[in-house]
């Protein structure tokens, strides 16, 4: 059947092209093309609405493409934190970052760059026009504006994090806009659109989850929760105001998830945690979304270098792999860094699934996807179609606890959010008297280290704390002058801000000045 449709269009085509013929040529070319979309004819039916937001949901997968050899976008929040290395040392840039040498044309910070504002364009055009597509459903149509406005918010609450102050876009622009080449913002403007888009999703009648993938009621609360923490601290240092607000929002996610334990909740182990079967479900509050059909999970720069520990034999690179040190610092029996059953493993299976064998190092396994790569005697099927975390439901516990204790010190729900996080782990937790706002401080702030690690966070809770968890004492050091272990570089003032992108730079000369120090 599906022949016999496409030669009778084929022979349809035939016959208009020969009756055009006779036609003339003149009003064909005054006549638009109807099949040559532009923002114009594109925006005109409901469905249009969805494929554009589509489109911003697809861009937010540049943070795993590639950043030259053996090297990922997502690996300029990484390397700088001093919590893994490389084993390659093959990528000029990658090695800049590990080494604290970075500058504007690094590719990593270009990359970050153009990612973040193609999804900022990509959102600002679904704004400008998704509003004027009509018939279309209110409901459907206010929840896909929400979702833009929580996507476009995504994007700049990293620019702002990264550069400081950023240009603000909230157009689509063209080379004939009158602020084509913007100049950068000031950090407390980003942040109030930011908190805009943000509140603006919130009310966009959203489910608390979305099994989809898409944005959800849950990932637009936690994710204000991430930003009122921020800015609570370092540069803005709102203080106390922000640190309550960080609570409140956290707690909202909180008090539904303990009322709705089936929807929002901790795995019960942390091979649920990478396991592409449990995507954007309960723990996973927010995720990239990833298929081989369209992008394979974008992690194996994780892998060991060439050792065979997937079906692909001795592939990997291992140009991110844990310290030494920062593996050692987990406490004597915490499950997160058991072999093979937490963050990490020590062995694995010739080829995925065959003998066991001693790897000489631990690797991290939190992004390690066993149905795809193998387990033993169990060979991969080969399609790693893990999703990324962003945002998960023990990241708001840790929230809620952290920002409660600034407030208020460490109350019951404070001290339960950080033991149930402990309580996975095999550890145990002090009662709410056995903490002082001081000592559970620094509980909780331990406890981002070892759980959220790997998951391009740890360096942004370096610049809002201007601390840097020492593994060697077992306690915080000041962000200036704390030695990588990882380089035995010592990070500095400058390394607060990334800097402007020096293509960028050229290409904009309002862009300036460049960021102190680079």
């Amino acid at each position: 059947m599906k022949d016999t449709i496409y030669n009778k269009a084929g022979r349809l085509f035939l016959i208009g092209a020969l009756t055009a013929g006779f036609v003339g040529c003149s009003s064909f070319l005054e006549e638009q093309d109807p099949s040559n979309l532009t923002p114009e004819s594109f925006y005109t039916i409901p469905d249009h609405a969805e494929a554009a937001l589509a489109s911003v949901y697809a861009d937010t997968r540049f943070i795993g493409e590639g950043a030259g050899i053996f090297s990922s976008t997502w690996q300029l929040l990484e390397a700088p934190t001093g919590t893994s290395t490389t084993e390659t040392a093959q990528n000029s840039d990658l090695n800049n970052l590990y080494g604290l040498i970075y500058d504007g044309r690094t590719l990593h910070v270009i990359n970050w760059w153009n990612g973040l504002y193609k999804v900022i364009a990509q959102a600002n055009l679904v704004l400008e026009k998704v509003p004027s597509i009509s018939p279309m459903d209110d409901v459907q149509k206010t929840k896909i504006l929400g979702e833009a406005k929580f996507l476009r918010a995504w994007a700049y609450f990293y620019a702002v994090r990264l550069w400081g102050d950023v240009p603000l876009v909230i157009l689509p622009q063209t080379a004939s806009s009158e602020n084509f080449q913007p100049a950068p913002t000031s950090q407390e403007e980003v942040y109030a659109l930011i908190l805009e888009d943000l509140k603006a999703a919130e009310a966009a009648g959203l489910p608390w989850m979305d099994d989809s993938g898409r944005v959800s009621l849950a990932a637009t609360k936690s994710l204000l929760a991430k930003v009122y923490l921020t800015m609570a601290g370092f540069p803005l240092s709102k203080g106390a105001t922000h640190y309550q607000l960080a609570a409140d929002k956290a707690k909202e996610v909180v008090d539904y998830a303990n009322s709705n334990p089936l929807s929002i909740n901790l795995f019960p182990t942390y091979s649920a945690i990478h396991d592409e079967n449990n995507g954007n479900r309960l723990e996973h509050i927010f995720m990239l979304q990833y298929n081989v059909i369209v992008s394979g999970n974008p992690m194996n720069n994780m892998f060991p270098n060439f050792k065979p520990v997937t079906f692909a034999g001795p592939s990997g690179t291992g140009s991110t792999v844990p310290t030494e040190e920062f593996y050692n610092s987990y406490e004597t029996g915490d499950l997160r860094a058991l072999n093979q059953v937490g963050y990490f493993y020590t062995t694995y299976y010739e080829n995925g699934s065959g003998a066991e064998f001693d790897l000489g190092a631990p690797y991290i396994f939190k992004h390690f996807n066993q149905l795809a790569l193998g387990s033993k005697d169990q060979p991969g099927n080969r399609a790693n179609n893990l999703n990324v975390p962003l945002i998960r439901f023990a990241e708001v516990l840790l929230i809620y606890a952290e920002a409660q204790n600034e407030v208020g010190g460490p109350n019951a729900l404070a001290v339960e959010s950080l033991t149930r996080i402990r309580d996975r782990a095999g550890l145990t937790t002090p009662s709410v008297g056995g903490f002082t706002a001081d000592s559970f401080r620094d509980a909780v702030l331990k406890e981002r280290w070892h759980e959220l690690c790997y998951e391009q966070i740890t360096w942004f809770d370096m610049l809002r704390l201007r601390k840097v968890y020492n593994e060697a004492s077992n306690s915080f050091d000041q962000f200036e002058g704390h030695v990588n272990p990882s380089s035995n570089q010592a990070l500095q003032a400058k390394h607060y801000l990334m800097p402007y992108p020096l293509p960028e730079m050229q290409n904009n000369p309002n862009l300036i000045p460049q960021n102190p120090g680079y």
